[in-house]
């Protein structure tokens, strides 16, 4: 290839890109609405209440991307999707962004061309049976019938610990967390698996919770987080800050209550430039300066978030575990805000 060529090769790739990367904050803004790929109903983490409106500790995440982006939490269309579309919709543009208990794989974020901005939540797979099938461990389960979702990592990892155990299982496949409850409840089948944050959240929602056991094996790792489309990355940056400027604001000690105060009294060069008060980083995301505090305004910041969807107070009851912050022995950490 001749250099001149090559040169103009660069320069379009470039320019390309460079449009790719303003295309979904400028239709974000056009629209005057963020569209949320979200899941079809799963308690505590993306779910409409009983007026409508998608709750939960992934919904959350669509909502400071809006008031961060729009200036109003409110300004989003949450688009259930189930496990085997929800890549497709991303990749098609039909959702500007995908907060969907999603693992992030190697393949998905090279072969799919997706980006995974941050992980919200660090999560692994589990099992749960009735009480009465007399099972205490998944090793136990040779023979069972094991609800599972198509198109997961869940899919594939079931098949591996079968296998590396040496024992058997039929699969009753289903297309979302709502048909494998059912299905489960139903009798169809022995166990059902899927992260264990999903279990915790489907064993909540059941007539008889307390009849229902989550095995103690965790079977894999599933780093779940929010996913745009890969480079477009103006926007990636967005998502992926506005979810730090949660966590740093946890890390701070500002809360959606006190946060005015602490804007008016503090002397942390690093608060200053999280709240906007100095370093104009806005700018450097295409947005205002106070981008972040809108989005920590929302909802609060990520304990908040979390204690309010699916922590200890609630009927879900998840501890933080790996998802406390690292000056609590979790591995919840926000880059710094320079």
């Amino acid at each position: 290839m001749k250099k001149s060529t090559f040169l103009g090769t660069l320069v379009a790739t470039t320019l390309v890109a460079g449009l790719a990367s303003a295309s979904t904050l400028d239709e974000v803004k056009a629209r005057g609405e963020l569209v949320c790929g979200s899941n079809t109903g799963l308690a505590g983490f993306g779910a409409p209440d009983a007026n409508g409106v998608y709750q939960g500790f992934d919904a959350a995440i669509c909502k400071a991307v809006a008031a961060a982006v729009l200036g109003d939490a409110s300004k989003v269309k949450f688009v259930p999707l189930t496990s085997q579309v929800r890549f497709t919709a991303l990749a098609s543009g039909e959702v500007d962004m995908l907060v969907r208990n999603s693992t992030w794989t190697f393949s998905r974020d090279n072969d799919l061309k997706l980006d995974f901005v941050a992980v919200n939540y660090y999560d692994g797979q589990g099992f749960m049976v009735k009480k009465d099938l007399g099972v205490a461990s998944a090793k136990e389960l040779d023979g069972a019938t094991v609800c599972i979702q198509t198109g997961t990592t869940t899919e594939l990892n079931l098949a591996d610990f079968f296998k590396a155990n040496n024992i058997s299982y039929t699969p009753v496949t289903v297309s979302d967390d709502a048909e494998a409850q059912r299905q489960y409840l139903a009798g169809a089948c022995d166990s059902y698996t899927t992260d264990a944050s999903g279990l915790a959240s489907a064993r909540a929602s059941f007539p008889e919770a307390s009849n229902h056991i989550i095995l103690p094996e965790i079977i894999s790792k599933e780093p779940l987080g929010p996913v745009v489309r890969h480079g477009d990355d103006q926007w990636g940056d967005i998502v992926r800050w506005t979810y730090y400027a949660l966590v740093a604001a946890e890390e701070k000690g500002i809360t959606a209550a006190n946060m005015a105060s602490v804007a008016s009294s503090t002397n942390d060069p690093e608060v200053k430039r999280l709240l906007g008060l100095e370093g104009g980083l806005g700018a450097m995301i295409g947005l205002d300066d106070a981008w972040a505090s809108r989005a920590i305004a929302a909802s609060g910041n990520y304990g908040e978030i979390f204690e309010a969807n699916i922590g200890s107070g609630t009927n879900i009851g998840l501890a933080r575990g790996l998802n406390a912050l690292y000056t609590q022995g979790g591995l919840q950490y926000a880059p710094p805000f320079r």
